[in-house]
């Protein structure tokens, strides 16, 4: 059969020929390729009395199946499924009905149809859309074989199903894919090649030009607002530790202790000094001896001055929170017993909700960040989440690490999370203004170009 003759035309056909149209309207009435071959499917099998029918068509040069009267019999990888798909193939490859048992006086090649029907028969008609073969359409059944005014009409019904089925498989591509297909079409055409190329040409240069949004980005960190040093306020020995870096404390909490054994002794032993002036006061006043009244009044004094201090001091070896907030610096755990000196810094606490975030802007995008920019950041910890800031100050003092400059750019978040804490690390990404997308994608070339000509060129 010749498949570039054109459409027929039904008018005048037998009833059992007019009634293959049902199965195209089943598959115009479906949305997708494989709603629409299953639609299709169905339909023959209960006009034709048939078990199965199923459709299969290329895509890029590889035939696939694209749906079937009965679906679940058909998965990926089984062999019935590469029985059928390779009957399929048998019939495109001759460019013709393949049907089985053959119809007398065909020398045609069964192979496929012959394994695939096993004890039933078997028949395939390619699917065309124009005069390009899209696919296959292969229909099996227990009962007699297929008769030439069947295989006649399947074969005519084809060449209206190949492209209903052609532009359901154009309209499940993606839209870039789409679009390239467009485009080659174009290309295809000798007359046409060269105003392709100038529109697709002029689409680009139209494209680059367009302006997007461009954000600065640079490693960020989060620290707290304020850091509050913790330190001894006097000589001792470290004798607990009640937190660790990571915990929440209030304020007035005791965060560590130092030994007050000998504080103690001391302030027993001012104790009883104070009571002893005390006594001899209360005596010289018995006796009314003035000169003795002074003198013990005023080492009664001395005696209390030394207990307050010692008092004080005891007090001091009670280390407790300044404010609420959170310890991120200093384990003691690891230093019980150890000797400390008035004005070790022992813990540093933040904030609980008082963050600064710090970004570390590059040299070569600093010049367009500037305070009051709004940015976003996206922590490590929570890469799904971005959180929104404005920039509050640009430090002008340039910092080296890693083999690069950066300029350090504080800046406050708009909301504190319960989740946050002192030392998370991110990506920040300031709003820097509105670029074209080709500086966006040459600028950073063209500036390393220009500073590699001004160092070596001579003038």
């Amino acid at each position: 059969m010749d498949l570039s003759s054109p459409p027929p035309q039904f008018s005048g056909r037998s009833a059992t020929e007019a009634q293959l149209l049902r199965p195209l309207a089943a598959a115009l009435s479906r949305a997708t390729l494989s709603e629409a071959a299953a639609g299709f499917g169905a339909e023959l099998c209960e006009l034709l009395n048939c078990s199965r029918a199923s459709v299969g068509v290329l895509e890029v040069g590889v035939l696939r199946l694209a749906g079937s009267s009965h679906p679940a019999e058909l998965q990926p990888g089984q062999p019935a499924t590469a029985a059928l798909l390779d009957a399929m193939q048998e019939a495109l490859d001759q460019h013709q009905p393949v049907a089985w048992p053959a119809a007398p006086g065909q020398d045609l090649i069964t192979l496929a149809h012959r394994q695939l029907a096993h004890a039933g028969t078997a028949c395939t008609v390619p699917l065309v859309d124009g005069t390009r073969v899209i696919g296959a359409l292969t229909l099996e059944r227990a009962s007699a074989p297929f008769a030439s005014m069947e295989v006649d009409a399947l074969h005519d019904l084809s060449r209206l199903a190949g492209p209903v089925f052609e532009l359901k498989r154009q309209l499940g591509l993606p839209w870039h894919v789409r679009l390239l297909q467009h485009a080659r079409t174009r290309l295809a055409h000798p007359q046409r090649r060269p105003l392709a190329i100038g529109g697709a040409i002029t689409f680009v240069l139209l494209a680059l030009a367009v302006p997007i949004p461009w954000r600065v980005s640079a490693p960020a960190r989060l620290e707290g607002s304020v850091q509050r040093a913790v330190v001894a306020a006097t000589d001792g020995f470290l004798q607990q530790a009640n937190v660790r870096p990571g915990d929440r404390v209030r304020a007035g909490q005791v965060l560590a202790e130092l030994a007050a054994q000998d504080l103690e002794l001391e302030r027993r032993r001012r104790e009883s000094e104070v009571r002893q002036h005390e006594g001899g006061l209360r005596a010289a006043q018995a006796g009314a001896d003035r000169a003795q009244m002074v003198t013990y009044q005023a080492k009664a004094a001395e005696a209390q001055a030394m207990l307050s201090m010692v008092e004080t001091q005891l007090q001091r070896a009670r280390i407790e929170a300044p404010f609420d907030g959170i310890v991120i610096k200093g384990d003691l755990t690891q230093n019980l017993g150890a000797p400390v000196q008035r004005g070790d810094v022992l813990m540093v606490l933040a904030p609980n909700d008082s963050f600064r975030l710090i970004l570390e802007v590059d040299e070569s995008d600093i010049g367009a960040v500037r305070v009051g920019q709004p940015g976003q950041l996206a922590l490590t910890a929570q890469p799904d989440r971005t959180l929104r800031f404005v920039t509050r100050r640009v430090v002008p003092v340039a910092a080296t690490a890693e083999g690069r400059n950066y300029f350090e750019v504080e800046a406050t978040l708009d909301e504190a999370l319960p989740q946050l804490r002192p030392g998370l690390s991110g990506i920040g990404k300031v709003e820097a203004g509105w670029r074209p997308i080709a500086w966006l994608l040459a600028h950073r070339a063209v500036d390393w170009l220009r500073l590699a000509w001004w160092k070596v060129t001579p003038w």
